[in-house]
């Protein structure tokens, strides 16, 4: 007997994966206008339940999938602590560089259009802003936080720059052991690396529901009335991000000689899962194994894009410049422009690696306006629009570390000039 084959084997999809989420994001729309939350609160339970489960079901695989990868990355390819460390100098560089720009871009953006001007914030309470303000985050604390105390409590929390640091030391010790223990570690890492992997494939399957489900809760929730009191404030940010995007991203994609269009090929769908869920870890798995498709070695997707989700925030340090002026701004606080390079430089420093904290970019917001006597009312009126504003700057985030691995490969001589034969967006 012979096994007939479908005729639409080998065939595209009638819709591709990327046309799904765009047109689940055009439904949830329609559905958190037609149906607000203050109206439908049921169905409101009911979306924000099914972003949920996409959502930790992308949880879910972060940690085998970044420890996997990462070991088999480092150990499997004979590297050593000398091509680790360069490599991350290399990307603490690039970082530190390219959210300066974005933080002085940010800065620029709303000394230029004043958001801040026409709000009164004598309506607003400042104890939700004192509430985050209790968190204040100090850069000595990012450091500690790097290093886990428990391989297991920092997997249990999702925290991925321990699990980086873990592995890192991991794949090096096990570089230096060996024989089988060695062999049998790497097969097992590889085979785990190839099962998460697949395991991507069937949760990405759902993300159309999941998607359309976050985007109808936030538009549920926000309603259109705030979008109008506080219009400047999220047109200045998205000109802003825009701005660097054209200004700072696309040329350091062209020294680095990286194909823009081909680049944003492989970046668009975890772009739009970032932007419509406002959740960086929602477009992790899918952007790293989108790079790769790319042509970035595994061993640089690994180490790059992990880190660059603690220390290359560009999308959420832009946003913090505009969000701290824009405090002192209405709160009709006069601020010199030294105090303005003092507070980014603060903000600069706090912003390290705590892209895992909820709400992290309020956090170190309110303990940055603490510090320099800012009115924390501000903090309450962003609030309102934090969704809006937060899907912008999150799907910045992961753009501009999509972008960090494969000027990382260029810079180490690893990146393809010719596109890999089975590369397909």
């Amino acid at each position: 007997m012979t096994t007939a084959t479908t005729p639409t084997a080998g065939k595209k999809p009638f819709i591709g994966p990327t046309q799904a989420i765009v047109l689940a994001m055009a439904i949830g729309i329609l559905l958190g206008f037609l149906f607000p939350s203050a109206d439908y609160p049921g169905l409101t339970t009911f979306f924000k339940a099914v972003s949920s489960v996409f959502l930790r079901m992308i949880k879910s695989l972060i940690v085998p999938l970044l420890f996997a990868t990462l070991v088999v990355g480092i150990a499997g390819h004979g590297d050593d602590m000398k091509k680790v460390g360069r490599l991350a100098f290399r990307s603490i560089v690039y970082f530190e560089i390219v959210t300066t720009l974005a933080l002085f871009l940010g800065l620029a953006a709303v000394n230029l259009v004043k958001p801040g001007s026409g709000i009164s914030l004598a309506t607003a309470s400042a104890e939700k802003g004192s509430a985050f303000a209790q968190s204040q985050v100090t850069f000595s604390s990012v450091i500690e936080h790097m290093v886990p105390a428990s391989f297991f409590d920092a997997a249990a929390k999702n925290e991925v720059l321990q699990i980086v640091f873990f592995a890192i030391l991991f794949a090096v010790g096990l570089s230096r052991v060996p024989g089988k223990p060695k062999e049998f570690m790497l097969q097992f890492c590889e085979s785990l690396s190839e099962v998460m992997f697949k395991f991507t494939g069937l949760v990405m399957s759902f993300a159309p529901w999941g998607i359309g489900a976050a985007i109808a809760v936030t538009v549920g929730t926000s309603g259109v009335a705030v979008l109008k009191s506080l219009g400047l404030l999220i047109a200045t940010l998205y000109g802003a991000l825009i701005v660097f995007v054209v200004a700072v991203l696309i040329p350091v994609a062209l020294l680095a000689r990286i194909p823009v269009r081909r680049f944003w090929s492989f970046v668009k769908e975890p772009w739009l899962i970032a932007f419509s869920t406002a959740s960086s870890e929602a477009a992790l798995p899918r952007a790293f194994e989108q790079m790769e498709k790319f042509g970035v070695p595994k061993r640089i997707v690994a180490f790059v894009l992990p880190t660059g989700y603690s220390f290359n925030l560009d999308g959420s340090t832009l946003y913090l410049a505009v969000a701290a002026v824009f405090a002192a701004q209405a709160g009709g606080i006069e601020m010199s422009f030294g105090q303005q390079l003092l507070m980014m430089l603060t903000l600069m420093l706090t912003s390290k690696g705590v892209a895992g904290v909820p709400r992290a970019a309020l956090v170190i917001l309110s303990g940055a306006l603490t510090m320099f006597g800012l009115p924390l009312e501000a903090v309450a009126v962003l609030l309102g629009v934090d969704a809006i504003l937060d899907m912008a700057r999150t799907s910045i985030n992961v753009v501009g570390n999509c972008l960090a691995t494969a000027v990382m490969a260029r810079w180490e001589g690893e990146f393809p000039d010719t596109p890999p034969a089975d590369a397909a967006a």
